[in-house]
């Protein structure tokens, strides 16, 4: 289905409820990792119970948003999501990302600190700490090498590289969203005052232990570490223990309930 966006409300651009929750006690945001969409979170949907309401970020570009310039900035991506988020009275917030996600969330969790409607939680995943500084150049490969590079990291669908028509769409989009990350510069600042997990996968090529370690830089608390079997896409090939990791973290604001509705801030 073809969506005209000049007719859509941001909200249900940007944000995707596949499966509405009743009465959630808390609203899990959910960022895709470079190249990735909003449906790569609906596993998590039939994973999780009915008391985490997973909401699924679907950036421009992709899609039913594919009419859309691509946004090739994590700053770009982050303020208005941080805006929309502000802006939702509802359950605590707590944000999920993965990879290329797991900076958006980041920078989302900031802003949205600065305005004074922090998440309850950050959770990232597959991603080193922000302010490790490593250089990237997988946005300047050509095809045939930034194929080959994909299928290192074992997340891409085979059927994409099988279909030259599909893979001359999703190229532009994944050489974007990589080349958002190989700008981005941490920018110094307040640590985040909510919770902060790391979930890192043990045969990650991408993140080394070090790496994942020192997000406890980006916190004012401490930071909690799970580490999953697998490589850099182990949230979408071992979901149910991910999920099931997520109960876990999150099980002290499951229990309070309603008791933790979140109310937009006047003015």
């Amino acid at each position: 289905m073809t969506v005209t966006t000049a007719s859509v409300d941001p909200l249900d651009l940007w944000l995707r409820r596949y499966q509405p929750s009743a009465s959630p006690a808390v609203r899990l945001v959910c960022f895709p990792h470079a190249g990735g969409s909003a449906s790569s979170f609906l596993p998590f949907t039939r994973q999780l119970p009915d008391r985490i309401e997973v909401v699924a970020v679907q950036y421009p570009g992709r899609q039913d948003r594919r009419s859309e310039p691509l946004v090739d900035t994590i700053e770009g991506l982050a303020e208005p999501l941080a805006g929309l988020l502000e802006a939702q009275a509802g359950p605590p917030v707590v944000l999920f990302g993965h990879s290329m996600g797991a900076l958006v969330a980041y920078e989302v969790a900031r802003a949205l600190q600065r305005r004074g409607a922090a998440p309850v939680r950050l959770v990232v995943s597959g991603r080193r700490a922000p302010a490790v500084d490593r250089p990237m150049t997988v946005h300047l490969y050509d095809d045939d090498r930034l194929v080959e590079e994909l299928r290192k990291l074992d997340g891409t669908d085979s059927q994409v590289f099988a279909d030259p028509e599909l893979l001359r769409l999703v190229l532009p989009v994944i050489r974007n969203d990589y080349r958002a990350v190989a700008a981005y510069a941490h920018r110094p600042g307040a640590p985040l005052d909510c919770p902060l997990t790391v979930f890192t996968g043990a045969d990650d090529p991408t993140v080394t232990a070090a790496e994942a370690a020192a997000w406890h830089e980006a916190a004012a608390s401490d930071v909690e570490t799970r580490t999953f079997p697998g490589g850099h896409f182990f949230p979408y090939q071992r979901t149910a223990e991910v999920c099931g990791a997520l109960v876990d973290t999150l099980e002290p604001l499951l229990s309070a309930g309603t008791r933790g509705v979140r109310r937009v801030r006047p003015g």
